[in-house]
């Protein structure tokens, strides 16, 4: 009679018992450590299945075996041993005979115990496709801006005219067909309503972009929800006070966060609600622009996070689109209205949600010039 198999319980026992490379192999993300000549010192688990090579393969090898000579990752390796500490690039696309066409994002960075060595971190997919999604943004803000432009010059001026032929007709209208007139009237309010709301969408003057105090536009916004619509919300501050000035418009960012406070204010449950404001630098953070070979330095992060039940996931792809919304009553047009003013400014918005945690994060570009000695960094 044949034995049946035992289950076998390891015990790990204390932190020495731990091997660091089952960590590593655990891992989703494929992790591969290049030495100098670009040789493959290291690969996890994931980097095999990445390059659909085995590490007896991949380790000893040169990169540029498994990836043309022309791609940004030797970039990202070459700016590390040349002395950054980290560098970040999003929307690479890897187009080899070992990995096939994929976009990912990668990090590299530097094995501060051992000169010229780099840790090469690639996040497939998921963080790469997500961010790409919500640069195309731009494209339906600037469609959405011809459309505001349209309406605005095509329906508003018929709208006001048969407003007045309404209530000429109401004049001399019989009792039961004023009824009828006050109809016309209101629906005709109501389109000119919606086309107004649009308005806000329509290219007016360009953005003037000068330095602007990222600190000081936050405690603007934040002294205007604790004075009016968030006055039963907790507000927490993370600030980093050595943040440089961002390149941007002063009453635009100030737009731009207010809707965003607003918003996370209607999601926290009315007791222990909390709001954290959050900025920090990010080291070579670099986005690769659709349609474009330009990469921008967004390195400056600003976030606001609640404490909310979350953003139902059926909405999340679309929240920067017109007219969708998770709220009760909402129009649907305020983070549309976010994602375009971001647009202008060059920058980049996304965000994650789950339950109990909605996070939107701004990054936005650094000003090349000083703020004013009158406005100092204000962060704390």
């Amino acid at each position: 009679m044949a034995k049946q198999s035992e289950s076998k319980v390891v015990k790990l026992g204390g932190p020495e018992n731990i091997d660091p490379g089952m960590i590593i192999n655990a891992l989703g993300a494929a992790v591969i450590v290049v030495g100098e000549n670009n040789e493959i010192l290291f690969a996890n688990s994931s980097a095999e299945q990445l390059f659909a090579k085995s590490k007896l393969v991949l380790q000893g090898s040169s990169l540029d075996r498994f990836l043309p000579n022309d791609s940004p990752v030797f970039q990202l390796i070459e700016q590390v041993q040349g002395g950054m500490h980290e560098v970040t690039e999003h929307g690479i696309v890897l187009d080899a005979p070992s990995t096939g066409n994929r976009m990912v994002s990668v990090q590299a960075a530097p094995l501060i115990e051992i000169s010229g060595v780099v840790v090469l971190n690639f996040q497939e997919r998921s963080i790469a496709e997500r961010i790409d999604h919500r640069l195309t943004h731009r494209d339906t803000a600037r469609s959405v801006s011809a459309m505001a432009a349209m309406m605005a010059h095509e329906v508003k001026n018929p709208l006001s005219g048969i407003r007045g032929a309404a209530q000429l007709l109401e004049q001399n209208a019989k009792e039961q067909d004023r009824e009828l007139t006050s109809l016309i009237q209101d629906e005709t309010d109501r389109i000119r309503d919606l086309v107004e709301r649009m308005e806000v969408f329509s290219d007016g003057a360009p953005l003037q972009v000068g330095p602007v105090n990222i600190h000081r536009v936050l405690g603007r916004v934040r002294s205007i929800a604790e004075n009016g619509f968030a006055s039963n919300v907790r507000f927490i501050e993370d600030y980093d006070p050595s943040l440089p000035p961002v390149s941007g418009g002063h009453n635009q960012l100030i737009q731009v966060f207010l809707n965003l406070v607003k918003n996370a204010a209607e999601a926290v449950p009315a007791v222990g609600g909390e709001i954290v404001l959050k900025t920090q630098y990010q080291h070579g953070v670099r986005f690769a622009m659709p349609g474009s070979e330009s990469k921008i330095h967004l390195p400056l992060s600003i976030s606001v996070c609640d404490n909310g039940p979350g953003i139902p996931q059926d909405v999340q792809d679309h929240m920067f689109e017109p007219f969708v919304t998770a709220k009760q009553g909402g129009s649907g047009l305020g983070l549309a209205l976010v994602s375009k003013i971001i647009g202008d400014h060059s920058g980049v918005i996304d965000f994650k949600s789950d339950p109990g945690k909605t996070m939107f994060r701004v990054l936005l570009p650094v000003s090349d010039q000083p703020l004013p000695e009158n406005d100092e960094n204000e962060a704390g």
